[in-house]
């Protein structure tokens, strides 16, 4: 599978799926409830760790030049991508994700895009990336972004 849209120079890492049984405008909504910054949280000890830019929650979610604790909202369509990047010691990185209407509601996709420079970066992405642990958590966001959207507003 080739990903469209390449964000730079960045190497395509990986790519998640959830049909969400929603509309893209509630799919869209969210996706910003769940960038939303509430308080200090692990988020914020793991950016400090790593040394992230940007490192703390800035403006409104789902505004491009926003901030949160290891990404910076890079761009923004309106119901139909996000687009964050950040960098840390170890890692330069993308995380983007598109809406696309669908009958039976809406297709939601997050890449990934990073490199993993030097040895640390190597190591680095074996701990993150081999391990299996972003894919679980790009699946469980994906997850409480498509319960949250199926559920409604509050």
């Amino acid at each position: 599978m080739s990903p469209p849209d390449p964000p730079g120079d960045l190497p395509f890492v990986d790519e998640h799926r959830a049909l969400v049984a929603a509309p893209p405008a509630e799919v869209w909504r969210s996706l910003g409830t769940q960038f939303t910054h509430h308080g200090a949280t692990g988020a914020d000890l793991l950016a400090h760790l790593l040394g992230t830019v940007p490192r703390r929650a800035a403006g409104p979610p789902l505004t491009e030049g926003a901030a949160l604790p290891g990404f910076a909202v890079a761009e923004v369509v309106p119901g139909r991508r996000l687009r964050l990047a950040g960098r840390h010691r170890f890692s330069r990185y993308v995380l983007q994700f598109d809406l696309a209407d669908r009958a039976d509601g809406t297709l939601v996709s997050a890449r990934t895009y990073a490199e993993f420079p030097g040895l640390h970066g190597g190591l680095y992405r074996l701990l993150v990336i081999g391990s299996g642990g972003h894919r679980l958590a790009v699946r469980r966001m994906l997850r409480d972004i498509r319960d949250r959207a199926e559920r409604g507003p509050a």
